[in-house]
């Protein structure tokens, strides 16, 4: 993972996006997951094990995630999975998350409902999914979500919805698409001066979204992703 301490020229593709998600995780850990056990399906290299550890009450964190070739190099999951079944008792978690991994899975309402199926009564469930974002780790890119229908899976497969947010409305969406231009779209001779004149529009737009709502979902609307926090009923 790219350096993202600060925001410079050379990350602002994914300072925001990152730095979004780092800060919501932080802040679920320290308010909702107060105890016991976590379950983070599509772990990858883990890399909010630590966050998540240092700022809730969780006891143990549990990756899993689908074999591939990175954890020949780096931190292996704890349990691997096919995409369809975790090899793992049904009612283990108290908590569990699931940050941008359902846009990954072939059949995402079977993903939904393994994780119901995983977790107890009562437990606390964390989603983050794209909508205005690149393709990536191609083939494997298979859907964008809208609120609409993550909150419908959701509910079919015995969960409550806490909250359903957007990362970010109009402004949030221009300048991550200024600052994707920026940093992959244009040309690479002309990428160091146009991110120089775009990074202070950047962040401007990023600073004038932050005062927008964004639990409210309307007609014309752009997002960039969506969080949401589910309990298990």
């Amino acid at each position: 993972m790219r350096n993202i301490d600060r925001l410079t020229i050379e990350n602002m593709d994914i300072y925001y996006p990152l730095t979004q998600k780092k800060e919501l995780i932080k802040r679920i850990s320290k308010n909702v997951f107060k105890n016991g056990n976590l379950l983070d399906l599509g772990c990858g290299t883990m890399p909010y094990k630590k966050l998540i550890l240092e700022n809730s009450g969780v006891t143990s964190y549990v990756g899993v995630d689908i074999e591939n070739p990175i954890y020949q190099k780096t931190l292996k999951p704890d349990f691997f999975w096919d995409g369809f079944e975790v090899p793992l008792e049904s009612s283990t978690f108290d908590n569990a998350i699931l940050i941008e991994v359902l846009e990954h899975m072939t059949k995402p309402e079977n993903t939904i409902k393994e994780l119901s199926r995983l977790l107890k009564k009562d437990a606390n469930l964390l989603i983050t999914v794209p909508f205005l974002w690149t393709l990536h780790d191609i083939p494997n890119d298979e859907y964008r979500y809208t609120p609409f229908s993550l909150k419908r899976m959701l509910e079919d497969n015995n969960f409550e919805i806490i909250n359903l947010e957007s990362f970010n409305n109009w402004h949030g969406s221009m300048a991550s698409m200024l600052a994707l231009y920026a940093r992959r779209g244009c040309p690479s001779k002309h990428r160091k001066l146009l991110s120089t004149l775009l990074l202070p529009l950047v962040k401007y737009l990023m600073k004038k979204d932050l005062a927008t709502t964004k639990s409210n979902f309307s007609e014309g609307q752009m997002i960039t992703g969506i969080w949401c926090l589910a309990r298990r009923k």
